[in-house]
């Protein structure tokens, strides 16, 4: 293979959850800190990183439709690195199959880019799917400067094996950062800019560890510990796991501030019978019952979650117990997607799949169910006031663009700037987003 000469400018695209946005703004610091800069608004990069997501088989086909897209009209192309979970599973196989690309890396093994490029400029193609056991987070630069809300990664991998999940399997077991360096990061985080954290995780409620004391904690103890950082005015976290809200969790919901009164509970479905093909290990009573003893604490409380239409064997009427179930919650905002056979996953060779056709239909009834649920919570918001933290300018001159404490997108116009907290009046809602006036 030639040799090439080494990138001057980076691009990175990330597709998938919100690991993967917190990883790829993770690659395009150490990128930075490497002397490669951002490549220019409508620039070709030197360097295209795509980082991408395995949960969904079309996602997988957009990486190849990627890779071919980046070839010019001179018939040549940027350094590509392909890495996140489908470099994870497919590492070998994408090498083989487009010879363009030079770097595949794990979502594990990202921290090694600096080394893989340096090879790549030398005209050698590298993969790194490692799962090392030291933290890849002892690697990565320091974080300087970010917006007003930012991503903080505190545990990664999952323990659960969901028959239809191949998470288990790019991104290793369950393992949770150090309290003292989660702790350490959110107060850069705050230094930097940001007023609001997010925590996140393949399975975020599932962290543990030993807090400044050595004691014991679960997710409610590194909460409060970040509750008490001067600067830090709001606390989100996501994706959680039924199965992981325990009581102290569930009461730091009614008992810290900053903790916003949001929840994003993924269920997957409504009927117990596939709940237990999908190996949910939860049932839809326990799950209400969990929703119902967070209600007790804040009961105005916004819910989300997850849902899957189509897998293996549902029946019309397993569906309709999906419907039912998102009518007894009252979603504030859901996520719904069609089963997608994922190799290596028991679900995929389970008999009873469902044609593609009838999955359209579903997941079409399921998704107008979800969008009055969405409806009927914004309208029901008009009239409150709360505080709207200011993230991007609108579309209409004079207007923003902000978050609600319930994650809802509200726009307003008036006097205000990137990263404000506004008090606003919620003045009309839709089912994507709210209008407000400020107090």
């Amino acid at each position: 293979m030639r040799a090439t000469t080494a990138p001057k400018t980076y691009r990175v695209k990330s597709f998938g959850c919100q690991m993967n946005v917190y990883d790829g703004e993770r690659m395009a610091e150490l990128l930075s800190q490497q002397g490669i800069a951002p490549a220019p608004e409508g620039a070709e990069a030197d360097l295209v990183v795509l980082n991408t997501c395995h949960i969904r088989e079309k996602a997988v086909d957009k990486v190849y439709s990627d890779i071919g897209r980046l070839r010019r009209e001179d018939g040549t192309a940027p350094l590509i690195a392909v890495a996140g979970c489908v470099a994870q599973a497919e590492g070998e196989e994408i090498m083989a199959r487009a010879p363009t690309v030079s770097m595949v890396v794990g979502p594990q093994a990202y921290h090694r880019l600096p080394a893989m490029i340096a090879e790549a400029a030398a005209g050698r193609r590298a993969v790194d799917t490692d799962m090392p056991a030291e933290t890849k987070f002892d690697a990565l630069p320091a974080r300087r400067k970010v917006g007003p809300g930012a991503f903080l990664t505190v545990q990664e991998g999952c323990d659960k094996f969901c028959t239809y999940c191949v998470v288990p399997h790019t991104r290793g077991a369950e393992i949770s950062r150090p309290f003292a360096d989660v702790a350490a990061e959110a107060q850069r985080l705050v230094e930097a800019g940001a007023k609001e954290l997010t925590l996140i995780g393949q399975n975020v409620n599932a962290w543990t560890g030993k807090d400044a004391n050595g004691r014991a904690a679960g997710l409610d103890g590194l909460i409060r510990h970040l509750a008490e950082l001067p600067g830090l005015t709001r606390i989100r976290y996501t994706t959680s796991h039924p199965n992981d809200m325990t009581e102290e969790l569930i009461a730091a919901h009614g008992e810290i501030e900053k903790l916003m009164p949001f929840l994003h509970l993924p269920v997957q479905s409504g009927s117990d019978r596939v709940l237990r093909a999908m190996n949910r290990s939860h049932t839809t009573s326990s799950y209400l019952r969990t929703l119902d003893r967070v209600r007790a604490v804040r009961p105005d409380i916004a819910l989300s979650g997850d849902f899957i239409v189509g897998f293996p064997g549902e029946t019309e009427d397993e569906f309709r117990e999906t419907l039912a179930l998102v009518e007894a919650v009252g979603y504030a905002q859901c996520f719904s997607f069609k089963y997608s056979p994922r190799p290596g996953t028991p679900a995929a060779t389970m008999d009873g799949q469902i044609a593609p056709q009838e999955m359209d239909e579903r997941l079409q009834r399921l998704q107008a169910a979800l969008q009055r649920s969405s409806l009927a919570f914004n309208l029901a918001s008009v009239g409150k006031r709360c505080t709207v933290m200011v993230e991007r300018k609108g579309k209409l001159p004079g207007q923003w663009l902000g978050k609600s404490p319930w994650l809802q997108s509200v726009h307003f116009e008036g006097a205000a700037g990137l990263g404000d907290l506004v008090e606003v009046e919620l003045t009309q809602g839709g089912p994507n987003s709210l209008h407000a006036v400020m107090v």
